[in-house]
């Protein structure tokens, strides 16, 4: 029977599907579920939709809630991550700040500065949480969902020694449109998918030997594919793999589609996430009112449903039954990509069976796809060095590195808007006490003004020398 602590269980839609699928797991259907969340309320809901499922099946799971974490932590084997430090007040902050300086998001969850600060929001409750583990469950696993899936997993790694691995959908999500667009059953293609989160590339896609990547390349080029993806499949088109995640995630990691109008119009014209500004936002605002109206788990009939896609099931089956299980995680790299920095968060296929986790060996990725992705983990490392040590100036420099705010802000724009994020959310960032970036101010020159002399380098002297001369 594992001790199974889910920590944010009163993420209502999220925590469910969970527990629906490890009780759907024969193997684990036994297990022990400890609830834990700030909103016992909240938390007491999923608890009651729990013991439904469990009665109605005649299960012999157990459940129960607590606000007590370090309780419920006690002898866990396995932690699962789920929270949103700030809830929806924060997360309007993240949105409505940069777009007021020009940085439009369609999300604003895991890039960008309301990624940025949703990880300096995170990273003081993870680094608690790593060190009630070890202390109270130190051969725990650690699963994260929380997002900035990099930047959180950069600062739980520099915050202890737990096992831990990050978890998304976004390669089994991704592969079922692959499958479509090439016509072939999703469980028949063999692929090899690495990079980082969000922006981890199909390197590899095949079936029975045969390379799909020329049909798929050339459906993308027709407009009744092109149209439900324009940034993914126009990256395709210019850099030559396919990747994860959808054109409105994937338009805030890079700096060519949302800087300006006329970008914002060619490629992130489709509604939510196929590009609309604020998507994510305006869609779990929506969620969250209609979950205060409506208990809408006390209609449950205690159903349990058949297993979904989310991996966490998987994992844990594999790890207490030594049933291997390949997944695509997220780890630090320890040159498992060794044309990525040591230290920063990568995802790679995973192997996971009793012992734990067992990492692949990538290699380099290609050059082009390397640099994409570079882009993104100088920003993770920044903003994870920042949640750690409190330094706001490293903040302001994550988001200065940050693609799209750099395509769109000048460096006292961001400065102004990182402050502006400070001062709006300080009672989630206990870390910087306070602290935020300087001020810098424009240096007004006044009219007229003649600089100082200074030396000229050889080359401008003699260029200098040659124009006189010739003046003569």
């Amino acid at each position: 029977m594992p001790k199974i602590a889910i920590i944010g269980a009163g993420s209502i839609i999220f925590s469910t599907t969970l527990v629906n699928d490890i009780l759907a797991t024969q193997s684990l259907n036994d297990s022990e579920f400890v609830l834990i969340d700030p909103a016992l309320e909240k938390v007491k809901k999923v608890e009651d939709y729990t013991k439904k499922i469990i009665d109605k099946n005649n299960l012999s799971a157990k459940v129960w809630s607590t606000t007590d974490r370090k309780k419920a932590l006690k002898d866990a084997d396995f932690v699962i991550t789920t929270f949103q430090i700030g809830g929806m007040e924060a997360y309007k902050i993240d949105y409505e700040v940069p777009l007021k300086y020009g940085v439009d998001q369609c999300l604003g969850q895991c890039v960008g500065p309301g990624g940025i600060f949703r990880g300096l929001r995170s990273i003081p409750v993870l680094r608690e949480i790593v060190q009630e583990m070890e202390e109270l469950c130190p051969n725990a696993l650690l699963m994260n969902y929380v997002n900035p899936m990099a930047i959180n997993c950069i600062g739980i790694s520099k915050s202890g020694r737990i096992n831990f691995v990050g978890l998304c959908h976004g390669v089994q999500t991704t592969l079922d449109l692959i499958a479509g667009y090439v016509g072939v059953k999703k469980e028949s293609i063999d692929f090899l998918a690495a990079g980082i989160n969000h922006m981890a590339w199909f390197l590899k896609l095949e079936k029975d030997g045969k390379d799909l990547y020329p049909i798929f390349k050339e459906n993308l080029e027709k407009p009744d594919f092109y149209i439900n993806d324009k940034v993914r499949l126009e990256v395709t088109r210019h850099f030559g793999y396919f990747m994860t995640e959808s054109t409105g995630h994937l338009s805030e990691y890079l700096p060519y589609f949302r800087k300006n109008k006329k970008a914002l119009d060619l490629y992130c014209d489709q509604p939510a996430f196929g590009g609309e500004s604020g998507a994510y936002y305006k869609w779990c605002d929506y969620i969250a009112k209609k979950y205060e109206e409506v208990d809408f788990l006390g209609f449950e009939s205690g159903q349990l449903n058949p297993r979904g896609k989310d991996y966490c099931s998987y994992l844990i089956e594999a790890k207490t039954t030594g049933k291997i299980f390949e997944l695509n995680g997220n780890i630090i790299n320890k040159g498992f990509i060794t044309n990525l920095p040591e230290n920063c968060c990568v995802e790679v296929p995973i192997f996971v069976d009793k012992l734990g986790l067992n990492p692949s060996k990538v290699g380099d990725l290609p050059m082009q796809l390397a640099a994409l992705n570079q882009s993104n983990v100088t920003v993770q490392m920044l903003a994870a060095e920042a949640g750690i040590t409190g330094d706001p100036e490293l903040a302001f420099a994550a988001a200065a590195m940050d693609p799209l705010t750099a395509a769109v802000l000048t460096l006292k724009e961001i400065r102004d808007m990182v402050i502006e994020l400070f001062e709006g959310q300080s009672q989630w960032l206990p870390q910087f006490k306070g602290k935020k970036p300087k001020k810098i101010n424009i240096i007004n020159i006044p009219e007229g003004i003649k600089g100082v002399e200074v030396p000229l380098d050889p080359a401008l002297a003699v260029a200098n020398r040659f124009g006189k001369l010739g003046g003569n």
